[in-house]
């Protein structure tokens, strides 16, 4: 008799919902740094332009293949100070969606330049543009710790192993029995662990948590919470934001002074900072130094409502 691949009866495991993700055509992988390395590996760029203005853990695909890279600046509307005609066929241009805020920008980008990668860690919903690579990193909109999506129009032939997650999942259980707080220390440590990792297909526990998602949900109130806090905080935004119809942001980006931050944290409004790796990259009066010291990324996700943007407005006032 054939021998059961999967055990029937006995305890039970984590109940999800049986649904669809949300890319089920794309490359599952473990990480979003992985995802570019998949594609630098595939493309077998030399040379990649990448901005000053992005987390740190992007340079480590870049230093495993020994890949050439060199930083740009952008500008006041989050985008490229450069000029596109010196890319040569064997180079590339790395461009952040940044916030979610910029996918009518990266449309017209991928008309200017034909060797494209979007990073749409933060842009979870920006639809991927035809014969371009792009990669996504779903941790940063819904509760799973690792996995990433990725469109790429070369594949590599190498079998990669599955990722096995479930040991990095105390910070999402912590944090859902107790409180952000006790948790967050595991969560540093996941972040901790992701490094170095090798390229590996999504586990199937994250599959699963995904696959359990209502992203519709998720979607709708992150729109309602991001329009309510602009049509508050625009007047006093130093950050000018028009974003476009198809647009789904993963953060409110507020450009104000930097004692708010502090404010915040103090009220239990824990708002990342995006990206201290700058400072040590840019010059105190650049504008990606400004940037990271003042932007606040103010929470909209689909944890939140009305009762939660009324409570960050009444301390920002």
């Amino acid at each position: 008799m054939e021998k059961l691949n999967q055990a029937i009866g006995g305890y039970f495991e984590l109940d999800l919902n049986e649904g669809s993700e949300y890319y089920p055509d794309a490359i599952a992988l473990n990480t979003a740094r992985n995802a570019l390395e998949y594609i630098l590996k595939a493309e077998k760029y030399e040379k990649v332009f990448i901005p000053f203005f992005t987390c740190d853990v992007v340079l480590e695909p870049f230093h495993k293949l020994n890949i050439d890279f060199e930083f740009y600046t952008i500008d006041n509307n989050l985008e490229p100070v450069f000029d596109y005609g010196v890319l040569s066929e064997n180079q590339c241009f790395l461009y952040t969606n940044y916030f979610g805020i910029k996918d009518a920008f990266c449309d017209e980008l991928s008309k200017k330049i034909k060797n494209l990668i979007v990073d749409n860690a933060q842009a979870f919903y920006a639809k991927p543009i035809k014969n371009v690579s792009t990669f996504y990193s779903p941790r940063k909109f819904f509760g799973v710790s690792d996995g990433s999506y990725l469109y790429t129009s070369k594949k590599l032939t190498d079998s990669f192993e599955q990722d096995i997650s479930f040991e990095r999942m105390s910070h999402l259980l912590t944090r859902a029995d107790t409180n952000a707080e006790y948790g967050y220390q595991k969560f540093v440590e996941n972040d901790r662990i992701l490094i170095g990792e090798p390229i590996k297909k999504m586990s199937v526990l994250t599959k699963k948590i995904l696959q359990s998602v209502d992203y519709e949900i998720a979607k709708n109130t992150r729109l309602e919470n991001f329009k309510y806090l602009h049509k508050a905080l625009r007047d006093f935004n130093l950050l000018d934001i028009n974003i476009s119809s198809e647009s789904v942001p993963m953060v409110y980006p507020l450009w104000a002074n930097s004692g708010l931050r502090k404010k915040l944290l103090e009220n239990r409004i824990y708002v990342a900072k995006y990206w201290p790796n700058v400072h040590n990259w840019c010059t105190a009066d650049s504008l990606e130094f400004q940037l990271t010291e003042h932007l606040i990324h103010l929470p909209i996700d689909q944890r939140y409502g009305r009762e939660e943007m009324d409570l960050i407005l009444k301390i920002i006032r």
